[in-house]
Protein backbone atom coordinates (compact mmCIF):
# COMPACT_ATOMS: atom_id res chain seq x y z
CA UNK A 1 0.00 0.00 0.00
CA UNK A 2 2.86 2.39 0.71
CA UNK A 3 5.03 1.54 -2.29
CA UNK A 4 6.48 4.79 -3.69
CA UNK A 5 7.05 3.21 -7.13
CA UNK A 6 3.33 2.46 -7.44
CA UNK A 7 2.37 6.07 -6.78
CA UNK A 8 5.15 7.31 -9.08
CA UNK A 9 3.61 5.18 -11.82
CA UNK A 10 0.17 6.67 -11.10
CA UNK A 11 1.59 10.20 -11.20
CA UNK A 12 3.20 9.61 -14.58
CA UNK A 13 0.07 7.84 -15.85
CA UNK A 14 -1.98 10.85 -14.75
CA UNK A 15 0.28 13.18 -16.75
CA UNK A 16 0.09 10.88 -19.78
CA UNK A 17 -3.72 10.54 -19.64
CA UNK A 18 -4.21 14.28 -19.20
CA UNK A 19 -1.97 15.02 -22.19
CA UNK A 20 -3.99 12.65 -24.38
CA UNK A 21 -7.33 13.93 -23.15
CA UNK A 22 -6.36 17.59 -23.52
CA UNK A 23 -5.02 16.88 -27.00
CA UNK A 24 -8.38 15.47 -28.04
CA UNK A 25 -10.35 18.24 -26.33
CA UNK A 26 -8.19 20.86 -28.08
CA UNK A 27 -9.66 19.68 -31.39
CA UNK A 28 -13.11 20.90 -30.32
CA UNK A 29 -14.36 24.44 -30.72
CA UNK A 30 -14.60 26.56 -27.61
CA UNK A 31 -18.38 26.38 -27.93
CA UNK A 32 -18.28 22.55 -28.01
CA UNK A 33 -15.95 22.43 -24.98
CA UNK A 34 -18.23 24.71 -22.98
CA UNK A 35 -21.58 23.28 -24.10
CA UNK A 36 -23.71 21.75 -21.35
CA UNK A 37 -23.45 18.00 -21.83
CA UNK A 38 -25.35 17.03 -18.69
CA UNK A 39 -22.15 16.12 -16.87
CA UNK A 40 -21.79 16.57 -13.13
CA UNK A 41 -20.02 19.88 -13.80
CA UNK A 42 -22.00 20.53 -16.98
CA UNK A 43 -19.40 20.85 -19.67
CA UNK A 44 -16.09 19.33 -20.67
CA UNK A 45 -14.41 22.65 -19.86
CA UNK A 46 -15.91 22.86 -16.38
CA UNK A 47 -15.06 19.22 -15.67
CA UNK A 48 -11.42 19.79 -16.62
CA UNK A 49 -11.36 22.86 -14.37
CA UNK A 50 -12.82 20.78 -11.53
CA UNK A 51 -10.07 18.17 -11.86
CA UNK A 52 -7.46 20.94 -11.67
CA UNK A 53 -9.19 22.55 -8.68
CA UNK A 54 -9.27 19.17 -6.90
CA UNK A 55 -5.59 18.63 -7.63
CA UNK A 56 -4.69 22.06 -6.30
CA UNK A 57 -6.76 21.55 -3.17
CA UNK A 58 -5.07 18.23 -2.39
CA UNK A 59 -1.60 19.42 -3.31
CA UNK A 60 -2.00 22.28 -0.85
CA UNK A 61 -3.18 19.85 1.85
CA UNK A 62 -0.42 17.27 1.44
CA UNK A 63 2.27 19.36 3.15
CA UNK A 64 -0.16 19.89 6.02
CA UNK A 65 -0.99 23.46 5.01
CA UNK A 66 -4.37 25.11 4.73
CA UNK A 67 -6.00 24.28 1.41
CA UNK A 68 -6.57 26.76 -1.38
CA UNK A 69 -9.89 28.49 -0.93
CA UNK A 70 -11.45 27.04 -4.08
CA UNK A 71 -14.97 25.75 -4.27
CA UNK A 72 -15.25 22.45 -6.12
CA UNK A 73 -17.24 23.97 -8.98
CA UNK A 74 -14.95 26.99 -9.46
CA UNK A 75 -13.73 27.67 -12.98
CA UNK A 76 -10.37 29.42 -12.52
CA UNK A 77 -9.61 29.22 -16.25
CA UNK A 78 -12.13 30.38 -18.86
CA UNK A 79 -9.56 30.16 -21.65
CA UNK A 80 -8.76 26.60 -22.73
CA UNK A 81 -5.12 27.33 -23.58
CA UNK A 82 -4.58 28.82 -20.13
CA UNK A 83 -6.29 25.79 -18.58
CA UNK A 84 -4.10 23.41 -20.60
CA UNK A 85 -0.95 25.28 -19.57
CA UNK A 86 -2.01 25.16 -15.90
CA UNK A 87 -2.76 21.42 -16.26
CA UNK A 88 0.72 20.70 -17.64
CA UNK A 89 2.32 22.70 -14.84
CA UNK A 90 0.20 20.95 -12.20
CA UNK A 91 1.06 17.54 -13.61
CA UNK A 92 4.77 18.37 -13.45
CA UNK A 93 4.35 19.41 -9.80
CA UNK A 94 2.48 16.18 -9.01
CA UNK A 95 5.16 14.01 -10.63
CA UNK A 96 7.94 15.82 -8.74
CA UNK A 97 6.01 15.74 -5.46
CA UNK A 98 5.34 12.01 -5.66
CA UNK A 99 8.92 11.27 -6.76
CA UNK A 100 10.14 12.80 -3.50
CA UNK A 101 7.94 10.54 -1.33
CA UNK A 102 9.28 7.48 0.43
CA UNK A 103 7.51 4.62 2.18
CA UNK A 104 7.57 6.28 5.58
CA UNK A 105 6.02 9.47 4.19
CA UNK A 106 3.27 7.43 2.55
CA UNK A 107 2.64 5.59 5.82
CA UNK A 108 2.33 8.84 7.80
CA UNK A 109 -1.03 10.22 8.85
CA UNK A 110 -2.24 13.44 7.26
CA UNK A 111 -4.81 15.65 8.95
CA UNK A 112 -6.73 17.92 6.60
CA UNK A 113 -9.87 20.03 6.48
CA UNK A 114 -12.29 19.52 3.59
CA UNK A 115 -14.19 22.23 1.73
CA UNK A 116 -17.07 22.00 4.23
CA UNK A 117 -14.74 22.73 7.16
CA UNK A 118 -14.68 19.14 8.46
CA UNK A 119 -11.35 17.80 9.72
CA UNK A 120 -10.17 14.27 8.98
CA UNK A 121 -7.01 12.21 9.54
CA UNK A 122 -5.94 9.36 7.29
CA UNK A 123 -2.84 7.59 6.03
CA UNK A 124 -1.17 9.58 3.23
CA UNK A 125 -1.08 6.56 0.93
CA UNK A 126 -4.86 6.20 1.16
CA UNK A 127 -5.37 9.89 0.48
CA UNK A 128 -2.97 9.74 -2.45
CA UNK A 129 -4.93 6.77 -3.79
CA UNK A 130 -8.09 8.88 -3.57
CA UNK A 131 -6.27 11.78 -5.25
CA UNK A 132 -5.47 9.69 -8.32
CA UNK A 133 -8.85 7.94 -8.31
CA UNK A 134 -10.60 11.33 -8.27
CA UNK A 135 -8.72 12.36 -11.40
CA UNK A 136 -9.57 9.10 -13.17
CA UNK A 137 -13.24 9.37 -12.20
CA UNK A 138 -13.69 12.87 -13.61
CA UNK A 139 -11.39 12.26 -16.59
CA UNK A 140 -13.80 9.45 -17.45
CA UNK A 141 -16.70 11.90 -17.35
CA UNK A 142 -14.84 14.31 -19.65
CA UNK A 143 -13.91 11.37 -21.88
CA UNK A 144 -17.58 10.42 -22.22
CA UNK A 145 -18.61 14.02 -22.97
CA UNK A 146 -15.88 14.19 -25.60
CA UNK A 147 -17.64 11.37 -27.42
CA UNK A 148 -21.00 13.15 -27.15
CA UNK A 149 -19.34 16.17 -28.78
CA UNK A 150 -18.60 14.02 -31.84
CA UNK A 151 -14.89 13.60 -31.19
CA UNK A 152 -12.98 10.34 -30.92
CA UNK A 153 -12.01 9.89 -27.26
CA UNK A 154 -8.49 8.46 -26.91
CA UNK A 155 -7.97 5.24 -24.94
CA UNK A 156 -6.97 6.29 -21.42
CA UNK A 157 -6.98 3.01 -19.51
CA UNK A 158 -4.01 2.47 -17.23
CA UNK A 159 -3.20 -0.71 -19.14
CA UNK A 160 -2.63 1.29 -22.35
CA UNK A 161 -0.16 3.46 -20.49
CA UNK A 162 1.61 0.45 -18.97
CA UNK A 163 1.91 -1.24 -22.35
CA UNK A 164 3.15 1.94 -24.01
CA UNK A 165 5.75 2.36 -21.29
CA UNK A 166 6.50 -1.40 -21.39
CA UNK A 167 5.68 -1.72 -17.70
CA UNK A 168 3.01 -4.41 -18.02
Amino acid sequence: MSDPAYFQTLADYNRWANALLYGAVAQLSDHARKANRQGFFGSIHNTLNHILVGDRLWMSRFPGQAAYSYKLDDVPFEDFEDLAKARRAQDALIVAFVAAMDGSTLADTLTYTNTRGETFSMQRALILGHFFNHQTHHRGQAHHMLGTAGAEPPPLDLMYYLREKALA
